[in-house]
C-alpha cells in the first residue's frame, strides 16, 4: 500500500490543491493530483492520521507561500503584495503628475481591501518598489526618507509620501482595456487582477528576490533598451539562439554600476541554466593632489554593497578582535592587519546627495602605486563581490521552474501577444457598441418627427419604436435618453463623421485580430516606443577580469624548527640543528613533533578522523615560550584529536596508509586549505587509524603488518590521489593490522620494533633478507627473520 507521504502531489496545477514543492527543474513533471492516498483524500482534517494531516496542512502552507509570498510571475515580474501596491495606487488615481498621498493611506486602503497581512510588510514592499538604489528603474516616485544604500531604514510611513512613477504606467496603463483578469480578494468584498498588462518584461527590467518553500529566487536586473532589443529580436526571429539575444542583452545592468568582471562563458552559463554568479568590483578613480600626493576616489560599488559595509570591513580587518573565548587574535589576523595598514592610511565616506557613493581611500605612501593598494582592499572588503542569479518564477503554466534567459522573454512574449489580442477584442467591442448606438441616432433624425409623436402618445414608446423603426433595444434605450439638441443637423454631421472614424478602426481591429503579421508589426513599434520612453543608458561596466585573490604580506624564507607537543602546544625556533634535549616543554608535556623546515612551507595536521588541516609556518609564534594550542589555529572535528603531523615542501610526495592496509600516494600541497576546519582526505573505516606518512624518496614501497611480515613492492602500483580511501597496501590475516609504511632511497630498509623478551630491536633488511619479501602490492610478502613486531620503518640512514 502506498504511503501518503510518499505520493508527489499537484501543487501548480489548474486546480489548486494541497501538494508537495515541485523540484526547480525547466520542464517539471505531471505529478497526481491529491497530496495524500485516495482513501484518505476525502477524510476530513479531524478523522485523519496525525502523518497525513502534517502533510496536509505544511504543503497547504507551501502552495501558499510560493504562490501567494515569495515568487514572482513571469508575465509582470511581480509577487502578490507588489502588484496589490500598485493596483491601489492606480484606483486612487496617483498618477506620476498627481499630488501624492501620505504612505499610511495606500498601506491602509491595500491592507483593508486586498492584503490582510501586517502593514509593515505592505510599507516595507512599497518602500523598495521606491529605492533607485535596490530597483533599476522604481514604480513608485517616494517623497522623504526611503532609506540609504547603508542600511539606514525609511521613515514611518506617516511622515512620507508616494505617487507612481512615469515607468508604471508599463504595468498600469491597459488594466482598464480587458487585458487583466480580475479575482475575489480575501473576503471577496472586491476584486484584484491576478496579472498586471506588462508592456516590457519587468521580471528583467527589476529584478526580484525571495525565498520560498524548498526554492528562492535571485534575478538580477537589466537595462531596459536591451531587454526590449533581446524581446524585438525573438519576436522577428523565434528560432534565435541564446547567442543572439546575449548580442544585444550580454549581462545585467545594475542600478549602483559597478564593474562585471565574470568571464563571458560564466555569463553564458548562467543565462542558459538559469543559475550562476556574476562577480562584481568597485569602481574608482585616482585623485591627484599637490606635490605628488594622490588619493582613490571610490564611486560606484558591487550590487548590494554599501560604503559603510566597507568601513566595517576595513575596521575589522586593521582592528581585529579576539573570538569569544579566546585570548588573542590569530596570527592570520595579525597579517592581514599589518598588510592592510601598510598600504591604507585613512578611510571615509563621503557620500551625499550629490555624490550617492563616494568613498575616498589614502594611501600609506605617495610613492607607493595605487593598484597596490586596490589590490589589497580588493581581497580582503566586498570591494569586490559576487550577486547570486537564480532564475526561478512561476511560468506560464503556473507552475515554478528555473528558467533559462531565453525562456524568459519567450514566455513574456507569449504572454504580451495575448494580452495585446484581449486588448483589441476589448476595443472592438466598444467600438461595435458604439457604431450601434450612433446608427440608432441617424434613424432617429431622419425619423425625428415620428419618433417624438410615438413618445409624446405611445403609453410603452420603448416598444413602440423598437416595432415601428426597427431599432434594438439599447438603441431604443439610447434615443429615450439624449436631448433633443443632440439630433440638430450639426449634430448629424458629427455623428456621420465619428461613425466613418468608428468603421476604419473596426476595420483595423480586425485586421489585427486576423492578421497575426499586423499584430507582430503593432506589437514591435509598442516595443520601440516604450524603449524610447523610458530607456536609459547602461550603467554596469561589462570587462572581463581576473578575481582578485587575498593577498598576503611577503614572508622571508628562513630555515626554522617546528615544534609541536603531545599536548598540542606548537612553536617555532630560528635555524636547524637544535638538540631535542635542550628543548623544553611544559610540565607533562613532552615532544609530538620536531621538524627542521622552512617559513615557506605549511605545517599539515591530520586527524583521528582523516580530516587535513594545514597552517603556515610563518605565521606560528616563535622564540622559547611554550608556544599556542594548536587549536587556536585550527578547528578540530568534535571527538577528533591528532593523529599525523608534518612539515616539508609543499611538492612533496608522501605515502599515506591506515591500520586497513589502504593508502595512497599524495603532494602534500594537496592537503594545503584555507578553511580553518580543514578538509576531508582519507577515509577511513571504524577503529583504522592513520600511520605514520613516508616521505617517497625511491622507486619501491614497504609495509609491515603486526604480525612480522614486510612487503617491498614498486611504487608504481600505488595510486597517486589527492584525497579517498586508495587500495589496498598489503594483505592482512584476520584481526591483523598494517602498522608502518615506507619509501627508501635504496634497497635496504630499517625495522624498529619489539624483539623476543619484549626488548626493543632495530633490524636492517636488504639483499637477500628483503628480496624474500619483495612482490606485487596486496601480497602477504615475507616474515622477518628473526622475529619482531614492527612499530616503525624507516630509510637505512
Amino acid at each position: 500500500m502506498t504511503s501518503p507521504v510518499d505520493q508527489e502531489p499537484d501543487l501548480f496545477g489548474a486546480e489548486p490543491a494541497p501538494a508537495a514543492v515541485l523540484p526547480v527543474a525547466a520542464e517539471p513533471p505531471a505529478p497526481p493530483a491529491s497530496p495524500v492516498s485516495p482513501g484518505l483524500a476525502e477524510l476530513p482534517d479531524d478523522h485523519l492520521p496525525i502523518a497525513a494531516f502534517a502533510e496536509r496542512a505544511y504543503l497547504a502552507y507551501a502552495m501558499s507561500v510560493v504562490r501567494g509570498r515569495a515568487l514572482p510571475q513571469v508575465e509582470d515580474g511581480l509577487k502578490p503584495v507588489q502588484r496589490r501596491i500598485l493596483y491601489t495606487m492606480h484606483r486612487m488615481r496617483l498618477a506620476p503628475g498627481s499630488k501624492p498621498v501620505k504612505s499610511a493611506r495606500v498601506v491602509g486602503d491595500v491592507m483593508g481591501k486586498l492584503h490582510p497581512h501586517g502593514d509593515s510588510s505592505i510599507y516595507d514592499a512599497s518602500v523598495r518598489l521606491a529605492q533607485d538604489f535596490s530597483l533599476r528603474y522604481p514604480l513608485i516616485d517616494g517623497q522623504g526618507n526611503f532609506g540609504s544604500r547603508d542600511g539606514d531604514g525609511a521613515a514611518a510611513m506617516r511622515y512620507t509620501e508616494m505617487r507612481l512613477t512615469p515607468i508604471a504606467d508599463l504595468l498600469l496603463s491597459e488594466i482598464e482595456m480587458g487585458t487583466a483578469d480580475f479575482v475575489p480578494n480575501y473576503d471577496g468584498g472586491d476584486q484584484e487582477p491576478k496579472l498586471l498588462p506588462a508592456r516590457l518584461p519587468m521580471l528583467l527590467l527589476n529584478g526580484s528576490s525571495g525565498i520560498a518553500v524548498g526554492m528562492a529566487t535571485e534575478c538580477p536586473p537589466h537595462n531596459l533598451r536591451e531587454v526590449a532589443a533581446a524581446a524585438q529580436l525573438l519576436i522577428k526571429k523565434p528560432e534565435s539562439t541564446l547567442d543572439d539575444i546575449r548580442a544585444v542583452l550580454p549581462a545585467p545592468d545594475f542600478p549602483g554600476g559597478g564593474q562585471i568582471i565574470s568571464p563571458d562563458s560564466a555569463i553564458r552559463d548562467a543565462y542558459t541554466t538559469g543559475r550562476g554568479s556574476i562577480r562584481m568590483r568597485a569602481r574608482w578613480r585616482v585623485e591627484t593632489l599637490a606635490r605628488g600626493a594622490w588619493r582613490i576616489i571610490v564611486e560606484e560599488l558591487p550590487h548590494g554593497v554599501s560604503a559603510a559595509k566597507i568601513l566595517s570591513e576595513i575596521e575589522a580587518v586593521t582592528n581585529p578582535q579576539p573570538k569569544t573565548g579566546k585570548k588573542e587574535v590569530s596570527q592570520e589576523e595579525k597579517n592581514n592587519k599589518a598588510l592592510v595598514l601598510g598600504v591604507l592610511d585613512a578611510a571615509r565616506d563621503e557620500s551625499s546627495d550629490l555624490a550617492p557613493v563616494r568613498l575616498v581611500l589614502e594611501p600609506k605612501t605617495r610613492t607607493q602605486e595605487p593598484d597596490d593598494l586596490m589590490r589589497v582592499l580588493l581581497a580582503h572588503t566586498s570591494l569586490e563581490a559576487s550577486v547570486s542569479m537564480n532564475l526561478t518564477v512561476i511560468g506560464l503554466d503556473g507552475r515554478p521552474a528555473q528558467k533559462g534567459l531565453k525562456a524568459l522573454i519567450r514566455e513574456w512574449i507569449d504572454f504580451r501577444f495575448e494580452t495585446v489580442e484581449r486588448r483589441t477584442r476589448h476595443r472592438l467591442g466598444q467600438v461595435e457598441r458604439r457604431i450601434h448606438i450612433l446608427e440608432g441616432r441617424q434613424i432617429a433624425w431622419l425619423h425625428i418627427d415620428e419618433i417624438i409623436k410615438v413618445i409624446r402618445e405611445a403609453d410603452e414608446p420603448k416598444t413602440e419604436l423598437i416595432a415601428r423603426f426597427g431599432l434594438t433595444e439599447m438603441q431604443a434605450e439610447d434615443i429615450l435618453e439624449i436631448r433633443l439638441r443632440q439630433l440638430a443637423r450639426l449634430e448629424y454631421i458629427a455623428i456621420e463623421k465619428e461613425l466613418a472614424g468608428l468603421r476604419d478602426e473596426r476595420a483595423g481591429l480586425i485586421e489585427l485580430l486576423e492578421n497575426r503579421g499586423a499584430m507582430t508589426k503593432l506589437i514591435l513599434k509598442e516595443i520601440s516606443e516604450d524603449a524610447k520612453k523610458h530607456g536609459d543608458d547602461r550603467r554596469s561596466l561589462i570587462e572581463a577580469a581576473a578575481p582578485v585573490v587575498a593577498t598576503e604580506a611577503p614572508v622571508l624564507d628562513e630555515p626554522v624548527t617546528v615544534l609541536l607537543s603531545k599536548n598540542g602546544w606548537v612553536r617555532t625556533r630560528q635555524g636547524h640543528g637544535i638538540d631535542p634535549q635542550t628543548l623544553s616543554w611544559k610540565s607533562g608535556d613532552s615532544a609530538f613533533l620536531v621538524a627542521e623546515a622552512r617559513t615557506t612551507w605549511p605545517l599539515i595536521i591530520v586527524d583521528t578522523t582523516g580530516r587535513a588541516y594545514s597552517i603556515r609556518i610563518a605565521d606560528l609564534p616563535g622564540g622559547r615560550g611554550d608556544g599556542v594550542p594548536l587549536t587556536t589555529l585550527i578547528e578540530l572535528q568534535p571527538g577528533a584529536r591528532v593523529a599525523q603531523a608534518l612539515a616539508d615542501d609543499p611538492v612533496s610526495e608522501y605515502f599515506f596508509a591506515n591500520s586497513g592496509s589502504y593508502g595512497f600516494i599524495t603532494k602534500l600541497e594537496d592537503l594545503v586549505t584555507r578553511q580553518r576546519a580543514g578538509k576531508a582526505f582519507m577515509t577511513l573505516e571504524a577503529d583504522e587509524t592513520v600511520l605514520s606518512p613516508a616521505k617517497v624518496l625511491g622507486e619501491w614501497l614497504a609495509a609491515a603488518s603486526g604480525n612480522g611480515r614486510l612487503l617491498y613492492f614498486p611504487r608504481a602500483e600505488m595510486k597517486v590521489m589527492p584525497r579517498g580511501r586508495g587500495m589496498i597496501v598489503m594483505g592482512l590475516d584476520e584481526k591483523e593490522a598494517l602498522c608502518a609504511v615506507c619509501c627508501p632511497p635504496t634497497d635496504a630498509v630499517v625495522v624498529t620494533g619489539t624483539g623476543r623478551g619484549g626488548k626493543e630491536v632495530e633490524l636492517l633488511v636488504k639483499g637477500v633478507a628483503l628480496e624474500a619479501c619483495r612482490g606485487k602490492r596486496a601480497r602477504k610478502g615475507g616474515t622477518l627473520t628473526p622475529k619482531v613486531k614492527p612499530d616503525a620503518l624507516k630509510p637505512q640512514s
